[in-house]
């Protein structure tokens, strides 16, 4: 199938390059597998079961050995559309292929995600059972992860998003547990929790131990510094000692001492949002915590892939390059465009009556996806487009033995006719 790919439009929007770059085969692909599974286990940890989903990336493919990072979200089920909206959006240049973990914390949430057990909160006696935040990352690092990592094709390379309670959790995970994740998004967090507790934790650690190769978004909802002084701002909150303020003075003490500490190798940022409020600040949170942390990811120099003056030597240069960063950070062997990207710089080239640059990033789509029918199904397209109906033939026979689709059966009857 011949995808005609605008240059304008690939070099504004790559997500639109990489729906459109994806063949035919896809949708049978797809119907191979569920996109998205509920499952459970039952956790001796937490003596009960939990329950949690799992999001695989579109280009997954049952017997391919590809790998993929793990995005692990929790209070998954209620912010699941969220992390989705992002990641749909964002997945090609921006962001690689990852699978999606949602954990639910429904049934007992403040249990689940504090970090210290509390008789008062906030002047009123608090009746709740807390503090299991060591428990359940124990479950978490002795079950789930386990379990993630023995059903679906994953690499440990781990981002942890948490919102409220989970950003206090996702920030003790990062203090006291930072081998379980490279990456950490804590979304409005509880540091006001017990008396600051974990803030003061935090702060000498974060003096004194070393966070190299770990990085951490935090955010901050300020449309409601304070819950009914309006003169309350970012630029005078620090002043006010009051109880209504602790939860937002919290986090920008936290924050700022943590970029601070240049010496530990954090790589930090953190953005206050001045017009959203605790509950609308998951989605620009997620959005830029993303970005931030997968910056090493997005594409050195995109405008010498779209400029067709760029000869194909420095081309391969780049691509070598943006190989190498990706392997580093992943740990693991890895393509320097996800399929759909290399796929769609071939038509775009092939378009522009760039017929070697085409070519090589067909090759390179079938090298780092050699058991894709789609790949070598682009590679006959581009015999066809070079007239050369044998190796067109050649490349239709190899889809069509590797994936049974009548559709390449119908493209191999069709080519024999003329």
């Amino acid at each position: 199938m011949k995808y005609y790919l605008y240059l304008l439009v690939f070099i504004a929007s790559p997500l639109i390059v990489n729906q459109g770059a994806i063949a035919q085969t896809a949708e049978s692909q797809t119907a191979q597998f569920q996109n998205r599974i509920v499952d459970s286990i039952f956790s001796k940890t937490l003596d009960e079961s939990r329950d949690f989903w799992v999001r695989l990336p579109d280009n997954f493919q049952p017997d391919s050995d590809e790998k993929y990072a793990v995005i692990y979200l929790m209070d998954g089920f209620s912010l699941e559309s969220t992390l989705e909206t992002v990641y749909d959006n964002y997945w090609g240049h921006y962001l690689p292929h990852m699978i999606l973990v949602g954990i639910s914390n429904r049934n007992n949430r403040t249990r689940d995600l504090t970090t210290s057990q509390i008789k008062m909160r906030r002047g009123s006696a608090f009746d709740r059972e807390t503090g299991g935040a060591e428990t359940f990352t124990k479950f978490m690092e002795k079950e789930l992860i386990p379990y993630i990592d023995s059903k679906y094709p994953t690499i440990p390379y781990r981002t942890l998003i948490g919102h409220s309670y989970a950003g206090l959790f996702t920030i003790n995970m990062l203090v006291n547990h930072k081998h379980l994740f490279q990456n950490y998004i804590a979304i409005d967090p509880s540091l006001d929790w017990d008396d600051q507790k974990l803030l003061k934790e935090a702060k000498a650690k974060l003096s004194t131990e070393s966070y190299e190769g770990k990085s951490l978004f935090v955010s901050l909802a300020a449309e409601q510094l304070h819950m009914w002084n309006e003169d309350i701002t970012m630029e005078n909150i620090m002043d006010d000692s009051s109880e209504f303020t602790l939860f937002a003075r919290s986090i920008i003490e936290f924050s700022n001492y943590a970029k601070s500490q240049k010496q530990n190798g954090l790589n930090f940022s953190w953005k206050v949002y001045n017009e959203d409020l605790h509950g609308t600040v998951p989605l620009p949170s997620i959005r830029d915590g993303l970005i931030f942390l997968f910056e090493w990811y997005q594409f050195k120099s995109p405008q010498k892939y779209n400029n067709p003056e760029t000869p194909i030597e420095e081309l391969v240069s780049l691509l070598k390059e943006q190989e190498q960063i990706y392997t580093e950070h992943f740990g693991v062997p890895t393509a320097p465009m996800i399929d759909e990207m290399l796929n769609g710089y071939g038509y775009m080239n092939m378009q522009m009556g760039q017929p070697k640059k085409a070519l090589m990033f067909f090759e390179m789509n079938i090298k780092y996806n050699p058991t894709s029918a789609n790949a070598y199904d682009s590679m006959a397209e581009y015999y066809e487009s070079q007239n050369d109906k044998e190796n067109a033939l050649k490349y239709l026979k190899k889809a069509y033995e590797m994936s049974g689709d009548d559709y390449y059966k119908e493209r191999i009857e069709a080519l024999n006719k003329k």
